[in-house]
């Protein structure tokens, strides 16, 4: 189990550089256009995927930066955002293969943002709920940035996987 927690993590990295290397050709002004969005912009939906990452990793490990609003901008432009994403992709890497198999087998406590409340969940599934709202919120990002007439990277896994050749065994 630990081994596909693993590849999600350089899988999440692998796609936030493609992401972030397309985005970089728009101008500041369409970067920060409200395109309709769930988060408005092009910003405003990286940072939603920072923001909710840090809330996570403080969740899984007690430790970093934990906004409490989903939709804070913490950065306002790409170049700083950037340099975070990488150090917050670089955390989550090293929180992932820092973990045994007994760790992901296991539950953690947390509470909630929206609507307060303690819970108590497997890690497991929760992990698999970390990896896939980072890939539902850049397919959104994916989305906006072909609607600004970029050519948009695949971020398919297989692609990944085919490049990087993590996960083919």
């Amino acid at each position: 189990m630990k081994q596909h927690f693993v590849m999600m993590a350089a899988y999440n990295a692998w796609c936030n550089e493609r992401i972030y290397g397309v985005a970089a050709q728009l101008s500041e002004a369409e970067y920060n256009a409200d395109r309709g969005a769930f988060f408005k912009s092009v910003n405003g939906t990286l940072n939603h995927v920072l923001v909710a990452d840090r809330i996570w990793l403080k969740r899984f490990t007690g430790e970093g930066e934990a906004p409490n609003r989903l939709d804070a901008v913490l950065f306002g432009n790409l170049p700083e955002l950037k340099q975070a994403r990488r150090k917050e992709d670089a955390r989550i890497i090293d929180y992932i293969e820092g973990l045994s198999d007994a760790d992901i087998m296991g539950s953690i406590r947390y509470r909630t943002i929206t609507n307060p409340a303690d819970i108590e969940q497997p890690l497991a599934p929760m992990l698999a709920h970390f990896f896939n709202h980072q890939t539902h919120h850049r397919g959104q990002v994916h989305g906006l940035l072909t609607g600004f007439g970029l050519d948009a990277p695949t971020l398919d896994l297989l692609a990944f996987q085919r490049q990087t050749g993590i996960g083919m065994s």
